[in-house]
């Protein structure tokens, strides 16, 4: 039984969401925010990438960072950038990118459910990531990005989620902007959040899409403060954290590309002559492979379309018939020796929405890029539904969630530490 909670928000106001919205904290580097922050005092890149206002030299893993973040969150609320609304609340949160909408709910999960599996994951974590994303929670006592969950959407109570939300997002939003990039982003405060408890109420499990470290470093928040605090009843919000989840049928997963520095002593021929003992090789154009088990090579100047053999590959492995693994096992491996792809600097990998222009780029006349099908949302909730672990960089989700949109609050509790 999936438990949500509405929960009493921290938000900007519809004045300000624009100005307020920003990129979340992973996806760019402490250069690129402070550009993107540059003569904007209310961006949430202040607190979500405190380090931009503080010296150049500054290591962005200091204490006075997280210190920072807290002290720039607590000036957004003294400054009424960010109120906090009367009463706890469910929202609804819809992104367009492309024509293509996804619409989520808002909502708090519990820390709990991520520890028994309820919230399903799909990647290995980090230790130093985790304890950034833990640290920078017990230190600002907020969930101040969301996770990005999705579910199996199915009739309950005789309508599916998706009908809920379909007609909630008929009342006037609050807020409805269009960012650089082009996405719109649009929020709705859910007038009656019951419903929406008892849908998710008859589901076993929510997965996770993006965000395994803010999930980890939740879960370790949370049992954290649940030993430091004397009289913890479990009913505490730091036991919660903050998410949108998604239908998973309306996931838009980009591909996860890979570029390689060098062909591994090969010269570009016999490089292509060891692709030609795995697969079928055929000159192509630049773009995204038109089905599963194929994939784009560049090398030497040129594209090439790598099939692998269909009876090779065992569909009934939620693991080892993902075009990444595929890739891994029978070219990144043995002819490119790439062993581990999580700690050889040999390898970069690239989100599909920069396209193949940049891997060509990236590539050069010395290396070799890899442009990938994408993984689907159904492979994806196969392997967590299998209990195993993706490939690293398997997925790219995009649009990414907006961050300061909504914040949660939780009780700091003295001693509580990562």
């Amino acid at each position: 039984m999936i438990r949500i909670h509405p929960f009493t928000a921290l938000r900007p106001s519809t004045e300000h969401a624009e100005e307020v919205a920003s990129d979340p904290y992973d996806v760019i580097s402490t250069e690129e925010a402070r550009e993107r922050a540059a003569g904007k005092p209310l961006s949430f890149l202040h607190v979500v990438r405190s380090e931009i206002d503080l010296p150049e030299e500054i290591d962005c893993h200091a204490a006075e960072v997280y210190q920072k973040a807290s002290e720039n969150l607590q000036a957004m609320i003294a400054a009424g950038t960010l109120t906090r609304e009367p009463q706890p609340s469910l929202y609804l949160y819809r992104q367009i990118r492309e024509g293509q909408p996804q619409t989520g709910v808002v909502a708090c999960v519990e820390a709990d459910q991520y520890r028994t599996g309820e919230i399903r994951k799909h990647e290995k974590t980090r230790p130093d990531k985790e304890d950034d994303r833990t640290r920078h929670l017990l230190e600002t006592a907020s969930h101040a990005e969301p996770v990005f969950l999705c579910f199996r959407d199915a009739s309950a109570f005789g309508q599916t989620i998706t009908d809920r939300m379909t007609a909630d997002t008929q009342a006037a939003p609050i807020f409805d902007f269009v960012a650089p990039d082009g996405v719109q982003h649009t929020g709705w405060k859910i007038a009656e959040s019951a419903g929406y408890v008892d849908a998710f109420g008859s589901m076993d499990r929510l997965y996770i899409a993006d965000g395994h470290h803010r999930s980890a470093g939740a879960e370790r928040a949370a049992t954290a403060s649940a030993a430091a605090n004397p009289n913890h009843t479990g009913s505490e919000e730091y036991g919660r954290f903050l998410a949108v989840v998604f239908p998973h049928d309306q996931l838009r997963i980009l591909p996860y590309n890979r570029v390689v520095a060098d062909r591994n002593g090969l010269s570009a021929e016999a490089f292509l002559d060891r692709l030609r003992e795995v697969g079928t090789l055929t000159p192509a154009a630049a773009g995204t492979p038109a089905a599963r088990g194929q994939v784009l090579v560049f090398a030497a100047g040129a594209w090439w379309l790598l099939s692998f053999p269909d009876a090779s590959i065992d569909r009934n492995d939620p693991i080892a018939s993902l075009d990444v693994a595929l890739l891994q096992d029978r070219v990144l491996a043995p002819i490119l020796g790439i062993g581990d792809p999580r700690t050889d600097a040999r390898i970069a990998f690239v989100g599909g929405v920069r396209g193949c222009g940049e891997l060509e780029q990236r590539a050069g006349a010395d290396g070799v890029a890899f442009s990938m099908h994408a993984t689907s949302a159904d492979e994806l909730l196969a392997v967590a539904d299998a209990d195993e672990i993706m490939p690293p960089k398997s997925t790219w989700f995009e649009p990414k969630l907006r961050s300061g949109l909504f914040v949660h609050t939780f009780e700091r509790i003295a001693g509580a530490t990562s």
